[in-house]
Protein backbone atom coordinates (compact mmCIF):
# COMPACT_ATOMS: atom_id res chain seq x y z
CA UNK A 1 0.00 0.00 0.00
CA UNK A 2 1.31 3.42 -0.88
CA UNK A 3 0.88 6.56 1.14
CA UNK A 4 -1.01 8.69 -1.43
CA UNK A 5 -1.38 12.48 -1.13
CA UNK A 6 -5.07 11.97 -0.27
CA UNK A 7 -4.16 9.61 2.58
CA UNK A 8 -1.54 12.06 3.78
CA UNK A 9 -4.10 14.91 3.69
CA UNK A 10 -6.76 12.89 5.57
CA UNK A 11 -4.20 11.68 8.08
CA UNK A 12 -2.83 15.14 8.78
CA UNK A 13 -6.12 17.08 8.88
CA UNK A 14 -8.41 14.46 10.43
CA UNK A 15 -6.94 11.32 12.02
CA UNK A 16 -4.03 13.17 13.64
CA UNK A 17 -6.36 15.75 15.20
CA UNK A 18 -7.76 15.54 18.79
CA UNK A 19 -11.04 13.63 19.21
CA UNK A 20 -13.11 16.77 19.87
CA UNK A 21 -11.83 18.33 16.62
CA UNK A 22 -12.66 15.17 14.68
CA UNK A 23 -16.23 15.16 16.10
CA UNK A 24 -16.70 18.79 15.06
CA UNK A 25 -15.33 18.09 11.55
CA UNK A 26 -17.66 15.08 11.20
CA UNK A 27 -20.81 17.00 12.29
CA UNK A 28 -20.03 20.25 10.48
CA UNK A 29 -20.97 19.12 6.91
CA UNK A 30 -24.43 18.00 8.11
CA UNK A 31 -25.03 21.28 9.96
CA UNK A 32 -23.85 23.39 7.01
CA UNK A 33 -26.05 21.46 4.60
CA UNK A 34 -29.08 21.97 6.87
CA UNK A 35 -28.22 25.66 7.09
CA UNK A 36 -28.05 25.91 3.29
CA UNK A 37 -31.42 24.14 3.02
CA UNK A 38 -32.93 26.63 5.49
CA UNK A 39 -31.69 29.51 3.33
CA UNK A 40 -33.35 27.93 0.29
CA UNK A 41 -36.60 27.39 2.23
CA UNK A 42 -36.58 30.98 3.45
CA UNK A 43 -36.22 32.14 -0.15
CA UNK A 44 -38.68 29.70 -1.76
CA UNK A 45 -41.17 28.74 0.99
CA UNK A 46 -40.84 31.24 3.86
CA UNK A 47 -44.10 30.07 5.43
CA UNK A 48 -42.50 26.70 6.27
CA UNK A 49 -40.20 28.35 8.80
CA UNK A 50 -43.16 28.35 11.19
CA UNK A 51 -43.66 24.58 10.92
CA UNK A 52 -43.16 23.09 14.43
CA UNK A 53 -41.41 19.96 13.11
CA UNK A 54 -38.92 22.08 11.08
CA UNK A 55 -38.29 24.28 14.09
CA UNK A 56 -37.64 21.17 16.24
CA UNK A 57 -35.22 19.87 13.59
CA UNK A 58 -33.31 23.16 13.45
CA UNK A 59 -33.06 23.42 17.25
CA UNK A 60 -31.92 19.81 17.46
CA UNK A 61 -29.30 20.44 14.76
CA UNK A 62 -27.99 23.48 16.62
CA UNK A 63 -27.91 21.54 19.88
CA UNK A 64 -25.95 18.70 18.31
CA UNK A 65 -23.41 21.10 16.75
CA UNK A 66 -22.97 22.83 20.13
CA UNK A 67 -22.55 19.46 21.87
CA UNK A 68 -19.89 18.49 19.32
CA UNK A 69 -17.96 21.64 20.20
CA UNK A 70 -18.43 21.77 23.98
CA UNK A 71 -18.45 18.16 25.19
CA UNK A 72 -14.98 16.77 26.18
CA UNK A 73 -15.37 13.58 24.17
CA UNK A 74 -11.82 12.35 24.91
CA UNK A 75 -12.76 12.09 28.61
CA UNK A 76 -15.91 10.00 27.95
CA UNK A 77 -16.10 6.26 27.15
CA UNK A 78 -15.04 5.16 23.66
CA UNK A 79 -17.60 5.60 20.88
CA UNK A 80 -19.77 7.82 23.07
CA UNK A 81 -19.56 10.48 20.35
CA UNK A 82 -21.74 8.24 18.08
CA UNK A 83 -24.77 9.56 19.94
CA UNK A 84 -24.43 12.64 17.70
CA UNK A 85 -24.99 10.88 14.32
CA UNK A 86 -27.77 8.70 15.77
CA UNK A 87 -29.58 11.87 16.90
CA UNK A 88 -28.93 13.30 13.42
CA UNK A 89 -31.34 10.65 12.12
CA UNK A 90 -34.00 12.18 14.38
CA UNK A 91 -33.17 15.64 13.09
CA UNK A 92 -33.44 14.39 9.49
CA UNK A 93 -36.84 12.82 10.23
CA UNK A 94 -38.23 16.07 11.69
CA UNK A 95 -36.65 18.11 8.87
CA UNK A 96 -38.16 15.86 6.18
CA UNK A 97 -41.62 16.13 7.72
CA UNK A 98 -41.25 19.84 8.41
CA UNK A 99 -40.66 20.80 4.79
CA UNK A 100 -43.56 18.56 3.61
CA UNK A 101 -41.48 16.95 0.84
CA UNK A 102 -41.10 20.29 -0.96
CA UNK A 103 -37.34 19.65 -1.22
CA UNK A 104 -36.89 16.26 -2.83
CA UNK A 105 -33.30 15.95 -1.68
CA UNK A 106 -34.10 16.37 2.01
CA UNK A 107 -34.04 12.62 2.67
CA UNK A 108 -30.49 12.39 1.32
CA UNK A 109 -29.36 14.14 4.52
CA UNK A 110 -29.27 10.69 6.10
CA UNK A 111 -26.09 10.06 4.12
CA UNK A 112 -24.17 12.23 6.61
CA UNK A 113 -24.96 10.27 9.78
CA UNK A 114 -24.76 6.95 7.89
CA UNK A 115 -21.27 7.82 6.61
CA UNK A 116 -20.15 8.97 10.07
CA UNK A 117 -21.44 5.84 11.84
CA UNK A 118 -20.12 3.39 9.25
CA UNK A 119 -16.76 5.15 8.89
CA UNK A 120 -16.17 5.30 12.66
CA UNK A 121 -14.82 1.73 12.68
CA UNK A 122 -16.91 0.73 15.72
CA UNK A 123 -19.12 -2.40 15.34
CA UNK A 124 -19.40 -2.31 11.52
CA UNK A 125 -22.29 -4.84 11.37
CA UNK A 126 -24.29 -2.90 13.92
CA UNK A 127 -23.52 0.31 12.01
CA UNK A 128 -24.90 -1.14 8.75
CA UNK A 129 -28.04 -2.55 10.39
CA UNK A 130 -28.81 0.54 12.48
CA UNK A 131 -28.27 2.86 9.49
CA UNK A 132 -30.63 0.78 7.34
CA UNK A 133 -33.28 0.61 10.10
CA UNK A 134 -33.02 4.37 10.70
CA UNK A 135 -33.47 5.07 6.96
CA UNK A 136 -36.44 2.71 6.89
CA UNK A 137 -38.09 4.40 9.90
CA UNK A 138 -37.60 7.83 8.32
CA UNK A 139 -39.47 6.83 5.13
CA UNK A 140 -42.14 4.86 7.03
CA UNK A 141 -42.76 7.60 9.59
CA UNK A 142 -45.23 9.60 7.41
CA UNK A 143 -47.13 6.39 6.60
CA UNK A 144 -47.62 5.50 10.25
CA UNK A 145 -48.56 9.11 11.06
CA UNK A 146 -51.26 9.02 8.29
CA UNK A 147 -52.85 5.99 9.98
CA UNK A 148 -52.94 3.98 6.69
CA UNK A 149 -49.91 1.58 6.82
CA UNK A 150 -51.02 -0.64 3.94
CA UNK A 151 -48.59 -3.19 2.46
CA UNK A 152 -48.46 -1.23 -0.78
CA UNK A 153 -47.66 2.00 1.08
CA UNK A 154 -44.94 0.28 3.12
CA UNK A 155 -43.31 -1.39 0.09
CA UNK A 156 -43.29 1.68 -2.21
CA UNK A 157 -40.46 3.62 -0.33
CA UNK A 158 -38.23 0.54 0.33
CA UNK A 159 -35.85 1.43 -2.52
CA UNK A 160 -34.41 4.31 -0.50
CA UNK A 161 -33.53 2.21 2.60
CA UNK A 162 -31.95 -0.45 0.38
CA UNK A 163 -29.88 2.25 -1.31
CA UNK A 164 -28.73 3.40 2.11
CA UNK A 165 -27.95 -0.23 2.97
CA UNK A 166 -25.66 -0.44 -0.06
CA UNK A 167 -24.09 2.90 0.82
CA UNK A 168 -23.51 1.77 4.41
CA UNK A 169 -21.88 -1.48 3.28
CA UNK A 170 -19.65 0.40 0.83
CA UNK A 171 -18.57 2.86 3.51
CA UNK A 172 -17.80 0.03 5.95
CA UNK A 173 -15.72 -1.81 3.35
CA UNK A 174 -13.92 1.35 2.28
CA UNK A 175 -13.24 2.32 5.88
CA UNK A 176 -11.95 -1.15 6.72
CA UNK A 177 -9.60 -0.97 3.74
CA UNK A 178 -8.41 2.50 4.68
CA UNK A 179 -7.95 1.49 8.30
CA UNK A 180 -5.93 -1.49 7.14
CA UNK A 181 -3.82 0.74 4.96
CA UNK A 182 -3.40 3.23 7.77
CA UNK A 183 -2.42 0.49 10.21
CA UNK A 184 0.10 -0.87 7.70
CA UNK A 185 1.51 2.60 7.11
CA UNK A 186 1.68 3.29 10.84
CA UNK A 187 3.51 -0.02 11.36
CA UNK A 188 5.93 0.86 8.57
CA UNK A 189 6.32 4.33 10.03
CA UNK A 190 7.17 2.85 13.43
CA UNK A 191 9.69 0.51 11.82
CA UNK A 192 11.22 3.36 9.84
CA UNK A 193 11.33 5.56 12.95
CA UNK A 194 12.98 2.75 14.92
CA UNK A 195 15.46 2.17 12.08
CA UNK A 196 16.17 5.90 11.88
CA UNK A 197 16.69 6.10 15.64
CA UNK A 198 19.01 3.09 15.54
CA UNK A 199 20.88 4.60 12.59
CA UNK A 200 21.29 7.89 14.46
CA UNK A 201 22.56 6.01 17.52
CA UNK A 202 25.07 4.12 15.40
CA UNK A 203 26.13 7.35 13.71
CA UNK A 204 26.66 9.06 17.08
CA UNK A 205 28.54 5.98 18.32
CA UNK A 206 30.76 6.03 15.24
CA UNK A 207 31.41 9.77 15.61
CA UNK A 208 32.24 9.31 19.30
CA UNK A 209 34.61 6.44 18.53
CA UNK A 210 36.51 8.25 15.78
CA UNK A 211 36.69 11.41 17.90
CA UNK A 212 38.06 9.40 20.83
CA UNK A 213 41.06 7.94 19.03
CA UNK A 214 44.16 10.10 18.88
CA UNK A 215 44.56 9.53 15.14
CA UNK A 216 43.12 11.71 12.41
CA UNK A 217 40.52 9.79 10.38
CA UNK A 218 38.80 10.93 7.19
CA UNK A 219 36.45 8.99 4.90
CA UNK A 220 36.03 10.22 1.32
CA UNK A 221 33.86 9.23 -1.63
CA UNK A 222 35.14 8.27 -5.07
CA UNK A 223 35.54 11.95 -5.98
CA UNK A 224 37.54 12.76 -2.86
CA UNK A 225 34.73 14.63 -1.07
CA UNK A 226 34.77 14.30 2.71
CA UNK A 227 32.12 11.96 4.13
CA UNK A 228 33.42 11.81 7.69
CA UNK A 229 36.21 13.63 9.50
CA UNK A 230 36.98 13.35 13.21
CA UNK A 231 38.09 16.23 15.43
CA UNK A 232 41.74 15.19 15.37
CA UNK A 233 41.82 15.22 11.58
CA UNK A 234 40.03 18.59 11.48
CA UNK A 235 42.86 20.06 13.59
CA UNK A 236 45.49 18.41 11.36
CA UNK A 237 43.69 19.63 8.23
CA UNK A 238 43.72 23.19 9.60
CA UNK A 239 47.54 23.07 9.83
CA UNK A 240 47.81 22.60 6.07
CA UNK A 241 45.35 25.34 5.10
CA UNK A 242 46.98 28.22 3.22
CA UNK A 243 46.27 31.62 4.75
CA UNK A 244 44.49 32.88 1.62
CA UNK A 245 42.18 29.86 1.07
CA UNK A 246 39.29 29.29 3.51
CA UNK A 247 38.30 25.80 2.29
CA UNK A 248 41.18 24.35 0.27
CA UNK A 249 41.08 21.19 -1.79
CA UNK A 250 43.68 18.54 -1.05
CA UNK A 251 45.92 19.65 -3.90
CA UNK A 252 46.01 23.13 -2.32
CA UNK A 253 47.04 21.94 1.17
CA UNK A 254 50.58 22.57 2.39
CA UNK A 255 51.84 18.98 2.11
CA UNK A 256 55.51 18.04 1.77
CA UNK A 257 57.65 14.93 1.37
CA UNK A 258 60.02 13.88 4.18
CA UNK A 259 62.78 15.95 2.48
CA UNK A 260 60.41 18.98 2.47
CA UNK A 261 59.86 18.89 -1.28
CA UNK A 262 56.24 19.87 -2.14
CA UNK A 263 54.07 16.82 -2.82
CA UNK A 264 52.65 16.55 -6.33
CA UNK A 265 48.89 16.07 -6.66
CA UNK A 266 49.11 12.33 -7.38
CA UNK A 267 51.49 11.78 -4.44
CA UNK A 268 49.06 13.15 -1.86
CA UNK A 269 47.45 10.57 0.48
CA UNK A 270 43.76 11.16 -0.33
CA UNK A 271 44.46 11.29 -4.06
CA UNK A 272 46.39 8.02 -3.91
CA UNK A 273 43.57 6.43 -1.88
CA UNK A 274 40.73 7.37 -4.26
CA UNK A 275 42.83 6.08 -7.17
CA UNK A 276 42.60 2.66 -5.52
CA UNK A 277 45.93 2.46 -3.68
CA UNK A 278 46.22 0.97 -0.21
CA UNK A 279 49.31 1.91 1.76
CA UNK A 280 50.76 1.94 5.28
CA UNK A 281 53.18 4.33 7.00
CA UNK A 282 53.40 6.77 4.09
CA UNK A 283 55.20 9.71 5.72
CA UNK A 284 54.57 13.35 4.88
CA UNK A 285 54.82 16.79 6.48
CA UNK A 286 51.86 19.17 6.77
CA UNK A 287 51.97 22.88 7.47
CA UNK A 288 54.88 25.27 7.51
CA UNK A 289 57.19 26.87 10.02
CA UNK A 290 56.93 26.04 13.70
CA UNK A 291 53.41 24.57 13.22
CA UNK A 292 54.56 21.87 10.77
CA UNK A 293 53.84 18.29 11.83
CA UNK A 294 55.13 14.96 10.57
CA UNK A 295 52.38 12.47 9.68
CA UNK A 296 52.33 8.75 9.03
CA UNK A 297 49.38 7.99 6.74
CA UNK A 298 47.53 4.72 6.12
CA UNK A 299 44.74 4.20 3.56
CA UNK A 300 42.28 1.45 2.72
CA UNK A 301 39.73 1.38 -0.11
CA UNK A 302 36.03 0.86 0.74
CA UNK A 303 34.92 -2.46 -0.83
CA UNK A 304 31.34 -3.77 -1.16
CA UNK A 305 30.02 -7.34 -1.49
CA UNK A 306 29.65 -6.99 -5.26
CA UNK A 307 33.38 -6.17 -5.55
CA UNK A 308 32.68 -2.51 -6.31
CA UNK A 309 34.55 0.30 -4.57
CA UNK A 310 33.42 3.75 -3.52
CA UNK A 311 35.95 5.97 -1.80
CA UNK A 312 38.44 5.23 0.93
CA UNK A 313 39.33 5.75 4.59
CA UNK A 314 42.62 7.45 5.41
CA UNK A 315 44.24 7.64 8.86
CA UNK A 316 46.76 10.36 9.77
CA UNK A 317 49.04 9.63 12.76
CA UNK A 318 51.09 12.51 14.17
CA UNK A 319 54.68 11.17 14.44
CA UNK A 320 56.42 14.51 14.89
CA UNK A 321 57.77 13.58 18.32
CA UNK A 322 59.09 10.27 17.02
CA UNK A 323 60.72 11.90 13.99
CA UNK A 324 62.28 14.55 16.22
CA UNK A 325 63.40 11.87 18.67
CA UNK A 326 65.07 9.89 15.89
CA UNK A 327 66.73 13.05 14.61
CA UNK A 328 67.81 13.91 18.16
CA UNK A 329 69.23 10.41 18.57
CA UNK A 330 71.24 10.75 15.38
CA UNK A 331 72.43 14.20 16.44
CA UNK A 332 73.31 12.92 19.90
CA UNK A 333 75.34 10.00 18.56
CA UNK A 334 77.12 12.31 16.11
CA UNK A 335 77.79 14.98 18.76
CA UNK A 336 78.94 12.52 21.43
CA UNK A 337 81.19 10.83 18.90
CA UNK A 338 82.64 14.21 17.95
CA UNK A 339 83.07 15.32 21.56
CA UNK A 340 84.67 12.03 22.58
CA UNK A 341 86.90 11.86 19.52
CA UNK A 342 88.80 15.07 20.26
CA UNK A 343 90.10 14.19 23.76
CA UNK A 344 90.62 10.55 22.81
CA UNK A 345 92.69 11.58 19.80
CA UNK A 346 94.78 13.89 22.00
CA UNK A 347 95.32 11.16 24.62
CA UNK A 348 96.30 8.63 21.99
CA UNK A 349 98.60 11.06 20.21
CA UNK A 350 100.53 12.26 23.26
CA UNK A 351 100.80 8.79 24.75
CA UNK A 352 102.17 7.57 21.40
CA UNK A 353 104.71 10.40 21.42
CA UNK A 354 105.75 9.52 24.94
CA UNK A 355 106.09 5.84 24.07
CA UNK A 356 107.54 5.99 20.57
CA UNK A 357 109.82 9.05 20.57
CA UNK A 358 113.35 7.98 21.56
CA UNK A 359 115.54 10.12 23.78
CA UNK A 360 112.74 12.17 25.37
CA UNK A 361 113.71 14.12 28.41
CA UNK A 362 111.68 13.54 31.59
CA UNK A 363 110.32 17.09 31.36
CA UNK A 364 108.94 16.42 27.85
CA UNK A 365 107.41 13.11 28.92
CA UNK A 366 105.74 14.85 31.86
CA UNK A 367 104.38 17.54 29.53
CA UNK A 368 102.89 14.90 27.20
CA UNK A 369 101.36 13.05 30.11
CA UNK A 370 99.87 16.24 31.55
CA UNK A 371 98.18 16.95 28.22
CA UNK A 372 96.87 13.39 28.09
CA UNK A 373 95.65 13.74 31.69
CA UNK A 374 93.77 16.97 30.93
CA UNK A 375 92.05 15.34 27.98
CA UNK A 376 91.26 12.29 30.10
CA UNK A 377 89.68 14.62 32.67
CA UNK A 378 87.72 16.29 29.91
CA UNK A 379 86.56 12.88 28.75
CA UNK A 380 85.61 11.96 32.32
CA UNK A 381 83.63 15.19 32.57
CA UNK A 382 81.67 14.30 29.43
CA UNK A 383 80.89 10.87 30.85
CA UNK A 384 79.88 12.48 34.15
CA UNK A 385 77.52 14.78 32.30
CA UNK A 386 75.93 11.81 30.56
CA UNK A 387 75.35 10.08 33.88
CA UNK A 388 74.02 13.12 35.74
CA UNK A 389 70.32 12.66 36.71
CA UNK A 390 67.71 14.27 38.94
CA UNK A 391 69.09 12.28 41.89
CA UNK A 392 72.06 14.69 42.02
CA UNK A 393 72.92 15.90 45.55
CA UNK A 394 74.58 19.13 46.74
CA UNK A 395 76.84 19.88 49.66
CA UNK A 396 76.35 23.45 50.83
CA UNK A 397 79.11 25.58 52.28
CA UNK A 398 79.80 29.34 52.48
CA UNK A 399 81.07 30.45 49.05
CA UNK A 400 81.80 33.78 47.35
CA UNK A 401 79.59 33.69 44.25
CA UNK A 402 81.41 36.75 42.87
CA UNK A 403 84.65 34.74 42.84
CA UNK A 404 82.93 31.75 41.21
CA UNK A 405 81.53 34.02 38.51
CA UNK A 406 84.90 35.63 37.89
CA UNK A 407 86.50 32.18 37.44
CA UNK A 408 83.83 31.21 34.90
CA UNK A 409 84.32 34.41 32.90
CA UNK A 410 88.07 33.89 32.98
CA UNK A 411 87.71 30.36 31.61
CA UNK A 412 85.41 31.59 28.81
CA UNK A 413 87.59 34.56 27.87
CA UNK A 414 89.51 32.80 25.03
CA UNK A 415 86.31 31.54 23.39
CA UNK A 416 84.70 35.00 23.82
CA UNK A 417 87.68 36.62 22.15
CA UNK A 418 87.53 34.10 19.30
CA UNK A 419 83.83 34.94 18.68
CA UNK A 420 84.40 38.71 19.16
CA UNK A 421 82.04 38.73 22.15
CA UNK A 422 82.33 41.66 24.55
CA UNK A 423 81.97 40.60 28.18
CA UNK A 424 80.37 42.87 30.79
CA UNK A 425 80.20 41.85 34.45
CA UNK A 426 78.07 43.52 37.11
CA UNK A 427 78.43 41.56 40.32
CA UNK A 428 77.95 42.60 43.91
CA UNK A 429 81.20 42.01 45.82
CA UNK A 430 81.51 40.19 48.04
CA UNK A 431 78.46 37.99 47.43
CA UNK A 432 78.55 35.26 50.04
CA UNK A 433 76.02 32.43 49.88
CA UNK A 434 75.47 28.99 51.38
CA UNK A 435 75.69 26.91 48.16
CA UNK A 436 77.56 23.97 46.65
CA UNK A 437 80.49 25.84 45.10
CA UNK A 438 81.42 23.08 42.66
CA UNK A 439 77.86 22.71 41.36
CA UNK A 440 77.18 26.46 41.10
CA UNK A 441 80.50 26.83 39.23
CA UNK A 442 79.24 24.12 36.85
CA UNK A 443 75.99 26.08 36.31
CA UNK A 444 77.87 29.35 35.68
CA UNK A 445 80.31 27.62 33.30
CA UNK A 446 77.39 26.15 31.33
CA UNK A 447 75.46 29.41 31.09
CA UNK A 448 78.49 31.54 30.20
CA UNK A 449 79.92 29.05 27.69
CA UNK A 450 76.49 28.69 26.01
CA UNK A 451 76.16 32.47 25.73
CA UNK A 452 79.56 32.63 24.02
CA UNK A 453 78.96 29.60 21.76
CA UNK A 454 75.58 30.89 20.59
CA UNK A 455 77.04 34.30 19.72
CA UNK A 456 79.22 33.20 16.76
CA UNK A 457 78.79 36.54 15.03
CA UNK A 458 79.92 38.59 18.02
CA UNK A 459 77.81 40.65 20.37
CA UNK A 460 77.69 41.42 24.07
CA UNK A 461 77.62 39.05 27.04
CA UNK A 462 76.28 40.71 30.18
CA UNK A 463 76.50 38.91 33.51
CA UNK A 464 74.81 40.16 36.68
CA UNK A 465 74.69 38.73 40.20
CA UNK A 466 73.15 40.35 43.28
CA UNK A 467 71.42 39.72 46.55
CA UNK A 468 67.78 40.56 47.19
CA UNK A 469 67.46 40.15 50.91
CA UNK A 470 68.67 36.58 51.45
CA UNK A 471 67.81 35.50 47.88
CA UNK A 472 70.61 35.04 45.36
CA UNK A 473 69.93 36.34 41.85
CA UNK A 474 72.05 35.74 38.75
CA UNK A 475 71.47 36.67 35.11
CA UNK A 476 73.45 35.77 31.99
CA UNK A 477 72.35 37.69 28.88
CA UNK A 478 73.67 37.51 25.32
CA UNK A 479 72.76 39.11 22.00
CA UNK A 480 73.32 35.98 19.95
CA UNK A 481 71.18 33.64 17.85
CA UNK A 482 68.23 33.21 20.22
CA UNK A 483 65.55 30.49 20.01
CA UNK A 484 61.99 30.17 18.71
CA UNK A 485 58.92 29.01 20.64
CA UNK A 486 59.36 25.32 19.83
CA UNK A 487 63.03 25.35 20.85
CA UNK A 488 62.27 27.18 24.10
CA UNK A 489 59.76 24.46 25.01
CA UNK A 490 62.43 21.74 24.89
CA UNK A 491 65.49 23.63 26.08
CA UNK A 492 65.69 21.88 29.48
CA UNK A 493 65.24 18.35 28.11
CA UNK A 494 68.09 15.86 27.84
CA UNK A 495 70.11 15.93 24.59
CA UNK A 496 68.24 18.95 23.26
CA UNK A 497 70.01 20.93 20.53
CA UNK A 498 68.67 24.11 18.98
CA UNK A 499 68.19 24.14 15.22
CA UNK A 500 70.56 27.09 14.83
CA UNK A 501 73.29 25.13 16.64
CA UNK A 502 72.86 22.17 14.33
CA UNK A 503 72.86 24.36 11.23
CA UNK A 504 76.09 26.14 12.26
CA UNK A 505 77.79 23.02 13.62
CA UNK A 506 78.15 24.43 17.14
CA UNK A 507 79.58 21.63 19.33
CA UNK A 508 77.69 20.17 22.30
CA UNK A 509 75.67 17.16 23.40
CA UNK A 510 72.59 18.94 24.79
CA UNK A 511 73.10 18.25 28.50
CA UNK A 512 74.35 21.54 29.93
CA UNK A 513 71.06 23.29 30.56
CA UNK A 514 69.36 20.12 31.80
CA UNK A 515 72.17 19.59 34.32
CA UNK A 516 72.11 23.28 35.29
CA UNK A 517 68.38 23.17 35.95
CA UNK A 518 68.79 20.00 38.03
CA UNK A 519 71.48 21.71 40.17
CA UNK A 520 69.39 24.87 40.71
CA UNK A 521 66.27 22.78 41.48
CA UNK A 522 68.24 20.75 44.01
CA UNK A 523 69.24 24.05 45.69
CA UNK A 524 65.51 24.86 45.95
CA UNK A 525 65.74 27.58 43.29
CA UNK A 526 64.40 28.20 39.79
CA UNK A 527 66.16 28.53 36.42
CA UNK A 528 64.27 30.39 33.68
CA UNK A 529 64.93 31.49 30.12
CA UNK A 530 63.75 34.32 27.88
CA UNK A 531 64.75 34.17 24.24
CA UNK A 532 63.76 35.45 20.81
CA UNK A 533 65.22 34.46 17.42
CA UNK A 534 67.96 36.92 16.44
CA UNK A 535 67.56 38.92 19.66
CA UNK A 536 69.58 36.75 22.04
CA UNK A 537 68.87 34.79 25.19
CA UNK A 538 68.64 35.64 28.88
CA UNK A 539 69.16 32.88 31.46
CA UNK A 540 68.24 33.70 35.05
CA UNK A 541 68.28 31.76 38.28
CA UNK A 542 67.21 32.52 41.84
CA UNK A 543 68.21 30.55 44.93
CA UNK A 544 66.16 31.62 47.95
CA UNK A 545 67.36 32.08 51.54
CA UNK A 546 71.04 31.40 50.88
CA UNK A 547 72.81 34.80 50.98
CA UNK A 548 75.10 35.31 54.00
CA UNK A 549 76.36 38.39 55.78
CA UNK A 550 79.45 39.95 54.10
CA UNK A 551 81.54 39.39 57.26
CA UNK A 552 80.90 35.62 57.26
CA UNK A 553 84.11 33.58 57.66
CA UNK A 554 84.67 31.38 54.59
CA UNK A 555 87.20 29.10 56.33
Amino acid sequence: MTDTPANQFIGRFFYQQPLRTRVILAQLPFSLTVALAVVMIAFLYPSLLNNPQLVISLWLNGFLLGASILVPWDKLPRASFLVIPYLDFVAVAFFREGIQALLSSAGVLVLFPIFWICASGFAPKTAVISSTVASLLIVWNPIFQSGQPTPEALIRPLLFPFMMLGFAIAVVLLTSSMNGQRATLEAKDRLLHAALTESQKRERLLETIVDTVGVGVVAVDAQGNDLLMNATQAAIHALGRPHDIADPREKELLLFAPDWAPLSEDARPVRRAILGESFTNYQIWIGAGEQARALSTTARTIHYDDNTTDGAVIAFHDVTDMVNALAAKDDFVANVSHEFRTPLTAIQSYLALALETPGLRPQEVEQYLEIAERNAQRLAGLVSDLLTTASLTVERAPKDVARLLADSLSSAAPAAAANAVTVESHCQEPLLAMVDGVRISQVLDNLVSNAVKYSPDGGTLTVRAWADGTDLHCQVKDTGLGMNTTERAGVFTKFFRAGSALERGIPGIGLGLMISKTIIDTHGGTLTMDSEPGAGTTMSFVIPACVLSPDTDLN
